[in-house]
């Protein structure tokens, strides 16, 4: 043992750290009497150095393995596994019609181990770590320093002898940038289990000091996601329009990539039976996107945001196709209809009825039966009928609720789907929501999307008129005891004055106060529009025993209309003789002589400076007396 030790040490302790690692996947069978057979590929970067591959020295440091088992988290066993077959990963990409295809070569080291694992209540866990990842990968941060782990499990009793799935194709090595991709990348089970596919993160493992590491003893390690280089992430691994995505069902993985580079990218696909998960798979591997001057491209856009999905058509089962293919002089087109040979077309845009609900998968072939050429599938699905449509309730007012309803319909499945957008910025998810609507006399675009689990969706809107309320009482005034003010209230079709006090009628727009004493009088007044809204506005009434004038201590001129003039309150005046406003600088800039004339905190056509201002006023009584007052306002803005 000690012997057998050195020698790993020795190997562990090479200059193996060179980056060439491309991904790795490990396969666990099942062969009776708790015998495993575990497979574990290893994918390598076998272009020359001066190509941007690994060095013969790191690829030679590969063979052998190191696989250490695990059970819980307890060490279990260590083989040092010499690989059984080597071989050169099929491109998986058809170069006839493109003038510049990238240098690819990967090549697949591939490790049997046999095992026999006692059942036990815990899992058993296989790992195998490696440095370093290609040192050109755009997607994670410090690649060429960067390893990576790749590991196994066999699920805990009482599951017994159960077998991963097993991925069925090679990955392509190179995508043509800024052109369509579809490819599948399912897997089949021998045990007949359910399978679901996602992108999930690649994981480290080894450094450039211990690149090739030797778990012999102690417990598992903490394994840890790599680091992606912003934006990329496990779930967006190389970006796309429309981004590249897996169906979590099918694991087709489509996307139109618009970024050349390379880009790791790592799927599971877990396992389920009744119901629970029992086992992940997972496949690391790298896209090579590159400006592939390709010369046909066959190419169904994809309406829908479902994956890979041209369209689903719910209103109707006669589907137009549109045709974005470019290099192409022939096509021909198969609807997907099973059973049939005359679900076919050779138009550029063909049109086809279909003779069912259901889900179909249409493919197109450019340029049939030649060297040149390029097909593509997307899924249709056929679900009519389905209409989005709404209705509310409420007085189209400002400040109060309005309830909408739910209306829309669908002959397959009941609406499952809600997004509302109301128009002023506000948005919900529900059914049957309610909204309520600022008093800033916009129309409103009230805007459905609804929509069902077969994945049919369908836009209503309609405009909501919502009036602005402004109701005005009328400005603050001043009054001598024992005079009459008529007030006039505008912006509603009735009103109602609160309270009553010293008024003749409180219920008309415009009432006569009579006020026997000094005082203030505050009055609230509600108006009622002709269509039902309410708004509200408030008056002071000042009482003064005689002649009286009053100023602001401050003002806001900022067109809100509140408070926007600074003015004079006043009575018991026949005449203003002056009311002047001078700057800190003792600048005239602003005179009148009219009671009802403010400042609007403007000189020569522009605002002026918020600070304070000092006024001056002089006025004539009725007994021809003339008072003079003094003060400062502040301009706020």
């Amino acid at each position: 043992m000690k012997k057998i030790f050195s020698i790993l040490l020795v190997l562990a302790s090479l200059n193996s750290f060179a980056s060439h690692i491309v991904g790795g996947e490990i396969i666990d069978t099942c062969l009776g009497n708790n015998i495993y057979r575990f497979t574990f590929n290893m994918y390598r970067d076998c272009l020359p150095p001066s190509q941007g591959g690994g060095s013969p020295t790191a690829l030679m440091d590969d063979d052998p393995a190191f696989l250490t088992i695990f059970v819980g988290n307890q060490f279990f066993s260590f083989d040092s596994v010499y690989a059984s077959s080597s071989l050169i990963v099929p491109v998986n990409f058809n170069n006839d019609c493109i003038n510049n295809p990238p240098a690819t070569c990967i090549n697949r080291l591939q490790f049997i181990l046999f095992k026999q694992l006692p059942p036990s209540n815990l899992p058993y866990t296989l790992i195998c770590q490696r440095c370093c990842r290609n040192g050109s990968l755009n997607n994670i941060i410090n690649p060429g320093a960067t390893g990576a782990s790749y590991t196994c499990t066999i699920p805990p009793s009482p599951i017994v002898c159960n077998n991963s799935a097993i991925y069925k194709n090679y990955p392509p090595q190179i995508i043509c940038i800024n052109n369509p991709f579809v490819y599948d990348h399912s897997a089949t089970d021998t045990d007949g289990d359910s399978l679901t596919y996602e992108f999930c993160n690649a994981i480290e493992g080894g450094d450039q000091n211990v690149p090739k590491p030797i778990l012999i003893g102690g417990s598992l390690p903490a394994l840890q996601n790599v680091s992606y280089s912003s934006p990329f992430s496990a779930q967006n691994p190389l970006g796309g329009n429309p981004i590249l995505q897996i169906d979590p069902l099918t694991g087709i993985i489509t996307g139109t990539p618009n970024i050349q580079g390379r880009f790791v990218v790592n799927v599971c696909c877990s396992e389920w039976r009744n119901g629970a998960l029992i086992n992940v798979v997972k496949r690391e591997f790298q896209f090579v996107v590159t400006n592939c001057s390709k010369a046909v491209v066959a190419n169904i856009p994809q309406y829908s945001s479902e994956p890979n999905t041209y369209i689903v058509s719910c209103k109707s089962n006669t589907v137009h196709f549109v045709n974005q293919s470019t290099g192409g002089f022939k096509y021909f087109w198969d609807f997907g209809v099973a059973g049939t040979s005359a679900d076919t077309s050779i138009l550029f845009e063909p049109t086809f009825t279909y003779p069912d609900t259901g889900t179909y998968i249409v493919k197109l072939i450019v340029n049939k039966e030649t060297n040149c050429r390029d097909s593509i599938s997307r899924i249709v699905k056929v679900y009519p009928n389905f209409k989005a449509d709404f209705s509310y309730t409420g007085l189209l007012c400002p400040d109060l609720p309005i309830s909408f309803l739910d209306k829309s319909t669908s002959t397959l499945s009941a609406p499952n789907y809600w997004s509302w957008n109301f128009g002023d910025g506000g948005t919900s998810n529900l059914q049957n929501p309610t909204n309520t609507y600022p008093n800033d006399g916009k129309d409103n675009l009230v805007t459905l999307v609804s929509g069902n689990s077969y994945g049919c969706r369908d836009t209503t809107s309609a405009l909501l008129k919502i009036p602005v309320v402004s109701i005005f009482a009328g400005n603050d005034t001043v009054i001598v005891k024992n005079e009459q003010i008529k007030f006039k209230a505008t912006g509603a079709s009735s009103f109602t004055w609160t309270p009553s006090n010293y008024l003749d009628n409180p219920n008309v727009y415009n009432p006569i106060g009579s006020y026997p004493d000094v005082g203030t009088n505050t009055y609230i007044v509600q108006g009622t529009t002709v269509n039902g809204c309410v708004g509200y506005d408030t008056i002071t009434v000042y009482v003064s025993e005689g002649p009286y004038i009053t100023l602001p201590n401050a003002f806001t001129p900022n067109n809100d209309g509140n408070n926007d003039f600074f003015r004079i309150l006043a009575s018991g005046f026949k005449k203003l003789n002056t009311f002047k406003v001078y700057n800190r600088w003792g600048q005239l800039v602003f005179s009148t002589t009219y009671f009802r004339k403010g400042w609007d905190g403007r000189f020569n056509g522009r605002d002026c400076e918020v600070g304070t201002y000092y006024w001056v006023v002089t006025a004539t009584d009725l007994e021809d007396k003339e008072k003079m007052i003094k003060g400062d306002v502040s301009l706020i803005r």
